[in-house]
């Protein structure tokens, strides 16, 4: 080789190695996507870089996936890269629980056993239908600690492409959730008030386990305030934020006082308020029917102060979520779910970092709330739909009702029902120019910014049991349907507590342009002869006319 030849390609193979060597030493990614997709948000970045010591994450999405779940298991990939690039101290591997193994069936179990809920997905390639297993999750480890992550996101009547698109949108929180939980220390305390026939732990333990990972859990009774209020007011203090979860008893007038002054001074609080006494279970008598009664919680006063009124009727709503009830002899049941008008099936207005990308939610016989002006910002989380009404109290409740279909001329001129609130600003005492029910030393009549949530559902924290073993909040075990009750009131406490870090990843919007399988059927044979013959009759061109261009050339 000629030495005027050896020098270019000499310099060029030094340009390549310097190039390496820099890339090495200044390590920069660039995503060039419209959405920024492959960029982690600012509080995923503070979370991650907290980490010093290794984080091992298993993806239990490797090998051959099916169509719907190959994005996924791609997007999953991109997303740990994104995560490995911010902090090398976390690694992953895709791993197929299910592949090699001697005993599937046993393993499928044991994964089941752990909570890891599979995936069965109907394939359909070239007129053949064939089903297939996957367990969309992963496991984060971190100092002899591990975190469940759902990878799938399913919604009620979601297509295929909605599904993806809800399980990329959550991936970053998903894993960004998981990582909080592993990494918190000081945790924020919640109060769990008990004494006024408030909800059993037994229908409270989903959603208390579930926030044991992010906040110190506490019951806290009012019975002490007849006794030393001064004092019970001191403890209930101490906690960030009180959960009222439908009491059925009337507060006395010493422990409202208790309460608007933890109000004033700063305390949280979720309210889950049943203004009508009716419960599916008392319709399962002889007579399958019952009467729907006002419930007198002697709270109206407090709430009023914050511009909230929870009015003593039931929403009847067009837009459902079913019950089952057996029909036929005992010996040959059939379990049918039917529609239950007094079930509104409330979805998301989307409206704010709370109810942003959740599953639509189940409530059972709610009321309705109205806003009052006032100097607080009142949100509407939850409504009733367009075809939904309310009806009074007392009133006969009676199944025989779902024989008779409602008409959907019925709804007009109503719907859109406030049933959940969020309210806002610098709280004042509702005993302001009022005879208080006790002296009380430190008396606030105004407060600093604060926040509450009102719903008008106590049920909607209830979880269902079975042997009496709880499940999880939002499942229904006689549809197999699941809502996003858990999500709705996790967001919420997250948001009034100020851990807003976790909200704010969830509102990340992705957008995912999925591929149309009907079209690509339809224009298969189109775009085949496109890919073959242009580049075919492209290449015929160039030779032909590099030929001319040689022939005329050679003339010369």
């Amino acid at each position: 080789m000629k030495k005027h030849n050896v020098l270019p390609l000499l310099k060029g193979l030094l340009v390549v190695i310097l190039l390496n060597i820099i890339g090495n030493l200044f390590f920069k990614r660039f995503d060039v996507t419209e959405d920024q997709r492959y960029t982690l948000s600012q509080p995923t970045k503070a979370l991650v870089a907290k980490f010093r010591e290794p984080v091992i994450i298993d993806v239990l999405l490797s090998g051959d996936m099916p169509s719907e779940f190959a994005k996924l298991q791609d997007e999953t990939k991109l997303l740990l890269s994104a995560l490995t690039a911010e902090n090398p101290n976390i690694n992953f591997d895709f791993v197929n629980p299910i592949e090699e193994t001697s005993n599937r069936n046993q393993t499928i179990t044991e994964l089941q056993q752990i909570g890891l809920t599979p995936a069965n997905v109907t394939i359909e390639e070239n007129g053949k239908v064939s089903q297939e297993i996957v367990f969309p999750w992963a496991m984060v480890n971190y100092n002899n600690n591990t975190v469940r992550v759902p990878l799938l996101k399913n919604k009620l009547g979601s297509t295929t492409e909605d599904r993806i698109n809800n399980s990329v949108q959550e991936l970053e929180y998903g894993f960004a959730d998981a990582l909080t939980k592993l990494s918190t220390k000081e945790k924020k305390k919640v109060a769990v008030l008990k004494g006024n026939g408030q909800l059993g732990d037994e229908y409270l333990a989903d959603f208390l386990g579930t926030i044991k990972a992010y906040y110190n859990i506490g019951a806290f009774t009012l019975d002490s305030v007849e006794n030393n209020p001064q004092k019970t007011l001191q403890q209930l203090s101490t906690y960030d934020l009180a959960l009222i979860a439908k009491p059925t008893e009337a507060f006395s007038e010493k422990e409202k006082y208790v309460l608007d002054q933890y109000l004033v001074n700063g305390g949280k609080s979720v309210w889950l308020l049943d203004k009508v006494a009716m419960e599916l279970d008392s319709l399962f008598n002889p007579s399958g029917s019952a009467v729907a009664l006002q419930r007198d919680l002697n709270i109206d006063d407090v709430l009023f102060r914050y511009g909230i009124r929870i009015n003593p009727v039931m929403v009847n709503d067009l837009y459902n979520t079913p019950i089952v009830l057996a029909s036929g002899e005992h010996t040959e049941s059939q379990y049918n779910p039917l529609p239950w008008v007094y079930h509104p099936m409330v979805f998301s207005k989307n409206n704010h970092p709370i109810n942003t990308n959740i599953e639509a939610l189940r409530l059972q016989f709610a009321n309705v709330i109205d806003t009052l002006k006032n100097g607080y910002d009142k949100t509407i989380l939850l409504q009733s739909s367009p075809l939904s009404k309310f009806e009074g109290v007392p009133k006969q409740i009676a199944l025989e009702a779902i024989t008779n279909p409602p008409e959907k001329g019925a709804y007009t001129n109503q719907g859109n029902l406030p049933l959940g609130v969020l309210v806002e600003g610098e709280f004042k005492s509702a005993y302001t120019n009022r005879v208080k029910p006790f002296k009380l030393s430190g008396h606030k009549e105004k407060g600093s910014y604060n926040k509450m949530l009102v719903v008008a559902d106590g049920d909607i924290i209830k979880n269902q049991l079975r042997q009496g073993q709880p499940l999880p909040l939002g499942y229904d075990k006689w549809t197999n349907n699941t809502y996003g009750n858990k999500e709705f009131l996790l967001n919420s406490l997250n948001y009034l507590l100020d851990d807003t870090g976790l909200i704010n990843i969830r509102n990340k919007k992705i957008a995912i342009p999925i591929l149309d399988v009907e079209k690509i059927a339809g224009q298969k044979t189109k775009w085949q002869l496109i890919n073959i013959v242009i580049p075919t009759l492209l290449v015929f061109f160039l030779i032909f006319g590099f030929n001319q261009l040689r022939k005329r050339k050679l003339a010369r």
